[in-house]
């Protein structure tokens, strides 16, 4: 299975960025849809164009696709993910810190360093 057709993608006009189709799914799919719509309003192959959508991916199954996980401080403020995955417990600071308006913050990965969050 490629890559690119477990992907959505949209159709949008390049001289005024207006959207034309969302939600196509897959490569090939895009590909088509983006020739009938240009001939469908009579553009130039280069007012056309087609991209991946940004956000989470609808994953299909088998595929090498993996969903997005937030990362950074948790909405209650009591854990940290990291960009890899790695979630650790925030330390909270007795000083306050006035340039920042709170508390000085931060977390200790698994090999025992420290990273500071501000």
């Amino acid at each position: 299975m490629n890559l690119l057709e477990g992907l959505s993608f949209y159709v949008f006009r390049t001289d005024t960025n207006a959207v034309l189709a969302r939600g196509i799914d897959g490569f090939e799919a895009a590909k088509s849809r983006a020739n009938d719509l240009r001939k469908q309003y009579g553009l130039k192959w280069d007012q056309v164009k087609f991209k991946a959508e940004r956000g989470t991916q609808s994953s299909v199954p088998g595929s090498s696709v993996a969903q997005r996980q937030p990362f950074g401080l948790s909405r209650d403020g009591r854990t940290f993910t990291s960009a890899r995955g790695d979630t650790g417990r925030v330390d909270y600071a007795r000083r306050f810190n006035p340039s920042k308006g709170r508390r000085f913050r931060g977390y200790t990965d698994a090999q025992g360093n420290y990273h500071d969050i501000d």
